[in-house]
C-alpha cells in the first residue's frame, strides 16, 4: 500500500481552484511560514496543509507555487493602499504630497519580513520580469487612484519615475531602524523633491524659445505616443482595475479616488499642468 504524499491531511470536499478565495486562504496560511522559509516550496506545501487544501489543488490554483503567493501578497498590498487612499482626507495637500502619502500607504500595507523575502525572490533572474511588473502595477495603481487621465507619453514617464521612487524607498525601508521609520519618510520626501525639480527643468526647457528648434522634433515624436488601450493583453503593463462590485448598478465607470484626489499629467508642485502645456 502506497501513500499519496501530495494529499491533504484534511479529507473532505475540495474547493474550486479558480475561486479567488482559495488563493487568499493559501496566502493567509503561508504568511506565518514566510519569515522562516521565505517564499519557497516548503512554505507552499505547509500553506496547503494548514489551509486544508490538497497540494495538487494548490498547484492548480498557484501553478508556480509560492511565487504566485508572493504575487498575490503584493497585489493585496496594492488593494489595501487603494482602500486607505479612498478613506484618507487629502484635501489641501500639494500634489507631490499626495503622491508621497500614497507611497507611504503602500509601504505600510506590507509586513517588512514578507517584503524582504519577496524582494530576494524577485531579484532572481527567472523572476525579475514578474517583480518589475509588480512595481509598475503599484505605480500605475497610485496614479490611477490619484485621478491621472494622461493618454500620451506622460502616462509612461510618470509610472516609470514613480516605479523608481517606490522601489528605492522600499529598499531603504528594509534597512531602516529609525523610530517609526522616520528616516524612510525623509528619504521618500527627498526622492519626490528630486522628481519635482526634474519636472520644473522639463517645463523650463519646453518654454524656452531659444530651445524650441531643438525640441520641436522630439516634442512631435512624443505627441504621437499613446497610453495602452484598455483591451491590451494581461501580460502587458497597464492600469490597475479594482474588483468588480456585483451590487453596483450599471452606469459610467468611476475611477478609484478620483472624487477625492484629482490630478493629471504632467506633475507639478501644486497639481497637474494645464493641458495647453502638455506636448501634442
Amino acid at each position: 500500500m502506497t501513500t499519496d504524499t501530495n494529499a491533504s491531511p484534511y479529507p473532505g470536499p475540495q474547493p474550486d481552484p479558480a475561486n479567488p478565495d482559495l488563493r487568499s486562504r493559501l496566502l493567509d496560511a503561508a504568511l506565518p511560514h514566510v519569515a522562516f522559509d521565505g517564499w519557497s516550496e516548503e512554505t507552499f506545501r505547509r500553506a496547503c496543509d494548514d489551509a486544508g487544501v490538497s497540494r495538487d489543488l494548490g498547484r492548480l490554483t498557484c501553478p508556480r507555487g509560492a511565487v504566485d503567493l508572493a504575487v498575490a501578497y503584493h497585489r493585496r498590498g496594492d488593494q489595501r493602499m487603494i482602500a486607505r487612499l479612498n478613506e484618507a482626507d487629502l484635501t489641501g495637500l500639494r500634489f507631490s504630497a499626495k503622491v508621497a502619502r500614497a507611497v507611504r500607504f503602500r509601504i505600510e500595507a506590507g509586513d517588512r519580513e514578507a517584503v524582504r523575502r519577496g524582494s530576494t525572490l524577485f531579484a532572481l533572474p527567472q523572476h525579475a520580469r514578474t517583480g518589475t511588473g509588480l512595481i509598475w502595477d503599484t505605480a500605475d495603481a497610485i496614479w490611477t487612484a490619484l485621478g491621472d487621465s494622461s493618454e500620451d507619453l506622460n502616462w509612461y514617464t510618470k509610472r516609470a519615475t514613480l516605479s523608481a521612487v517606490y522601489g528605492s524607498t522600499v529598499l531603504f525601508w528594509l534597512g531602516d531602524d529609525s523610530l517609526d521609520h522616520a528616516a524612510t519618510w525623509d528619504f521618500l520626501d527627498r526622492r519626490i523633491e528630486n522628481v519635482m525639480q526634474f519636472e520644473k527643468l522639463k517645463g523650463r526647457v519646453r518654454d524656452n524659445a531659444a530651445l524650441k528648434p531643438l525640441t520641436a522634433l522630439p516634442g512631435w515624436l512624443a505627441s504621437k505616443v499613446r497610453a495602452p488601450r484598455a483591451d491590451r493583453g494581461h501580460d502587458m503593463p497597464g492600469r490597475w482595475s479594482p474588483p468588480i462590485d456585483p451590487t453596483r448598478r450599471p452606469g459610467p465607470a468611476a475611477t478609484p479616488g478620483r472624487d477625492k484626489v484629482a490630478g493629471s499629467a504632467p506633475l507639478s508642485e501644486d497639481g497637474p499642468v494645464p493641458p495647453s502645456a502638455t506636448p501634442r
